[in-house]
């Protein structure tokens, strides 16, 4: 072996050590989001709260990146991407463990907050990071490996959830480990700088252009949906799965973490979907679509609880196409390099819309009317996703998916 075959081996090396403990952050900060389902009913009667109460703890989580999402996006572009990853593990460890420690139910959602922004920051940054990591080739399989961060992180909480005594030991736990996860990161990931080099000046004014034109819009748009109709129904589905099938709340945790991790799967078949040819667009609709049918059983009680759990299994799966799909576009839609982390924040800003609204809305439709009110929320952003994939469509926006011209 020669020294520059030897050099070039460990350089790859390197290289994927850094992907792996990116993606890694990735699952510490998507378990954040998945702990309030499994601890929901611990919440309500450890704090005397109703499931409204419950979605707006998982749904605050999220507010910063309504209006941060996009600024972070421009301050990783400016500052660097891995700084702004360190920030938000470390934000992340702080607000869970300043949770663990809340006595009421307004500090708890002052630490969801700072969970949020820690979120926020590792998941416009992580992103941002591998495109500048990995070769242009590799850019479909990374990020619909990258997409499977949400569903993994969700489905491990759900899966470790019941082991634990109490709400508080959730909280600590998810703290401990997103600290080792910032300790693996201060290790293992260095600063990439952009692959067109630094780009300071005019950022906000490129960034501003960029949420203006056509194909960056609705894209955010579409992960919005696909956002609200996710955590329409997995912010409560332990809860529901109970109420239905009658079993304990551990088989509930592992029944809705197998769920969750039906979505691993549709992102990975979105990648290799992608690379043979298939249409974004249609990908996308056909997608929302199913969400929107398979709704309809889940919540109604027409197919009983197995029937519903079925469904969810396909609910699960079929929507993880999206946004595999999204992520994979975003690079080319946003032009130049030293856009794509802006054009990250704009796809934050929209999943972080759905993550809000989803779980707050469902909380208040079920609480009021019962669980099958929640079916036509989803059908209704379902037809929407696909009214957006038709005006993507329609505006000849996959020469921008195969990255061949600007949007």
């Amino acid at each position: 072996m020669t020294i520059e075959t030897a050099v070039a081996q460990q350089s790859e090396a390197k290289r994927w050590a850094t992907v792996v403990v990116v993606i890694g952050c990735g699952i510490g900060a998507a378990l954040q989001v998945g702990k309030v389902p499994i601890a929901a009913a611990m919440l309500q009667q450890n704090l005397g709260i109703d499931l409204a109460a419950v979605g707006t703890v998982a749904g605050i989580f999220a507010v910063l990146g309504l209006v941060g999402s996009v600024p972070a996006g421009v301050v990783i572009a400016a500052v660097g991407a891995r700084r702004v990853l360190l920030c938000g593990l470390a934000a992340i460890t702080l607000g869970a463990a300043s949770g663990a420690l809340a006595p009421s139910l307004a500090v708890l959602l002052a630490s969801r907050l700072l969970e949020g922004l820690g979120f926020l920051l590792v998941m416009v940054a992580a992103p941002a990071l591998l495109d500048r990591v990995v070769d242009v080739s590799a850019r479909n399989v990374t990020m619909a490996v990258w997409s499977c961060v949400m569903p993994f992180g969700i489905a491990l909480a759900l899966v470790a959830g019941p082991m634990f005594d109490g709400w508080r030991a959730i909280w600590w736990a998810s703290a401990a480990f997103v600290a080792l996860l910032f300790i693996l990161a201060s290790v293992f990931v260095p600063e990439v700088a952009s692959r067109s080099g630094p780009a300071r000046a005019g950022l906000m004014q490129e960034a501003t252009a960029l949420a203006r034109r056509r194909t960056p819009a609705l894209l955010m748009v579409l992960f919005a949906l696909y956002s609200l109709m996710f955590f329409a129904l997995f912010s409560f589905l332990p809860i529901l799965l109970t109420a239905r099938l009658g079993v304990s709340s551990q088989a509930a945790g592992g029944l809705s973490a197998l769920a969750a991790a039906a979505n691993v799967v549709g992102n990975l078949a979105a990648g290799n979907l992608l690379a043979r040819g298939v249409n974004r667009n249609v990908l996308i609709a056909v997608a929302a679509l199913l969400m929107g049918v398979s709704a309809f059983g889940i919540f109604l009680t027409v197919l009983g609880g197995w029937g519903a759990f079925w469904l969810c299994l396909l609910f699960s799966a079929v929507g993880g196409l999206i946004p595999a799909t999204l992520l994979a576009t975003a690079p080319a839609a946003a032009r130049s390099a030293a856009m794509v982390p802006v054009m990250m924040g704009l796809l934050m800003t929209g999943s972080n819309f759905g993550q809000v609204t989803g779980p707050i809305a469902v909380g208040a439709v079920v609480s009021a009317w019962g669980w099958g009110a929640a079916s036509l929320m989803v059908a209704a952003a379902a037809i929407l996703a696909g009214l957006a994939a038709w005006l993507l469509a329609r505006g000849d926006h996959n020469s921008v998916g195969e990255a061949r011209g600007p949007a």
